[in-house]
């Protein structure tokens, strides 16, 4: 789930004061000043949003876990090797949590992870899912998780059904998320994302399981920008690009004024590792399921802290780019997005659609879906999600599944039989 995105609207001119070590700034409803924006909500009572640097949002325990747990979920995940830890220790838990993804995963999935140096010399968290070996393997899919997510909680679920269908799948954690080493929840540079991952995927492109087969690239939220910008530098390195509720441009209404942007800028320059207050869970506007929406706690190594000054700097001028830059995107292109998402704006998907000058694009809004379309829905619409990106792929990897029957129909016979009680 992508958490770097709230409501607000657009804020009066804003007042920057100084007390002690503490800055405040204007005016909370500043779409930047409160957390990234895309979607409007009335307007908050006017309060001053202060910059904290210090103290870290703190964790409430997660129920029905030992106490032992707990103490590991509220270590410090500032550096990759806290997150290690705790991502080993809830491993099994969650793939034994009741939700679809997990309690329907095929079987006989080959996985396997590993980590990889960057050009800038960090660790990379890597993951691959195999089909069976008697499986053709008919292209691969490498994905981009959103903010604060990692590779290894829902996407778990989500790569085993894929992986069933006939493709590789390949994930990574991006600096500073995840398992991947750098500072939890900062992006220094939005650009450095991008290049990570060219230069993972390139490698992986070139291992011998999925060599000269075709490639498809999946962006979610923030890892939609991410899988523009991918596309924008190398335009003939994708046979396909899908984005789920991509963040890819701030609607006008909530874009925050110049004045906002110069101060966001200036101080994200002189504190650019200090975090934004409040920090708001938006697991009630991503999950429309609550059964789902309660194991949201489970991804105990995304990043839920206030969002740091220039992340939230860089995440601006990303979309501020992909915006100048939109009709460059010529890729083969298959957006996705709950046509009830209050995250990011499913006006903006039409946007991108119609802007694009792909030749090969299509557009699909899901009735009443919130913004995890792949996590936080009943599960037929999830299984009928994984369906209809597997039949995008299938209808231009030239290859056809080995099973007449589609994913979906199998799938949601599997609920039916399983899972017959849905809040």
């Amino acid at each position: 789930m992508d958490s770097s995105l709230t409501r607000a609207l657009r804020p009066p001119e804003p007042a920057l004061l100084r007390r002690g070590s503490t800055f405040l700034v204007g005016d909370a409803r500043s779409p930047l000043l409160r957390r990234l924006s895309l979607r409007p909500t009335p307007h908050p009572p006017a309060c001053a949003t202060r910059l904290v640097v210090s103290a870290s949002k703190k964790k409430p325990p997660i129920e029905g876990v030992s106490d032992e747990l707990n103490a590991i979920a509220s270590l410090n995940l500032d550096h990759a090797p806290a997150r290690r830890r705790v991502r080993d220790a809830f491993k099994q838990v969650q793939l034994q949590l009741d939700h679809c993804l997990f309690k329907l995963a095929p079987a006989g999935i080959r996985t396997q992870e590993w980590y990889d140096w960057s050009s800038k010399g960090l660790e990379i968290f890597c993951r691959s899912w195999l089909p069976e070996p008697n499986v053709q393997i008919k292209g691969a899919m490498c994905f981009c998780h959103g903010y604060g997510d990692t590779c290894t909680f829902f996407f778990e679920g989500i790569a085993r059904h894929i992986a069933a269908s006939g493709y590789a799948v390949y994930a990574i954690d991006h600096p500073g998320f995840g398992l991947s080493e750098g500072l939890h929840g900062y992006i220094p540079n939005f650009d450095d994302l991008v290049d990570n991952v060219i230069e993972q995927y390139r490698n992986i492109k070139e291992r011998p399981e999925v060599r000269g087969l075709p490639h498809f690239i999946l962006g979610q939220s923030m890892g939609g920008a991410i899988a523009i910008k991918v596309q924008l530098k190398d335009p003939n390195g994708w046979d396909g690009v899908i984005l789920v509720a991509p963040m890819c441009k701030i609607t006008e209404d909530v874009k925050p004024p110049e004045p906002v942007v110069k101060v966001l800028t200036l101080m994200s320059k002189a504190f650019p590792k200090a975090k934004l207050f409040p920090a708001l869970d938006l697991a009630e506007l991503a999950f429309r399921d609550q059964r789902k929406r309660k194991l949201a706690v489970y991804n105990v190594i995304c990043y839920e802290d206030r969002t740091r000054l220039k992340t939230a700097a860089e995440l601006l001028r990303a979309t501020d780019e992909i915006e100048l830059q939109v009709e460059k995107v010529s890729s083969p292109l298959l957006i996705l997005h709950g046509a009830a998402d209050k995250v990011t704006d499913p006006s903006i998907s039409h946007f991108l659609y119609e802007k694009a000058s792909s030749k090969d694009k299509t557009i699909k809004l899901y009735e009443e879906g919130y913004h995890c379309i792949l996590e936080g829905e009943p599960d037929e619409r999830i299984f009928a999600v994984l369906n209809d990106i597997v039949s995008w792929m299938d209808s231009r990897s030239g290859l056809k599944a080995n099973n007449p029957r589609s994913m979906e129909t199998e799938l949601i016979q599997a609920v039916n039989l399983q899972s017959p009680r849905r809040d």
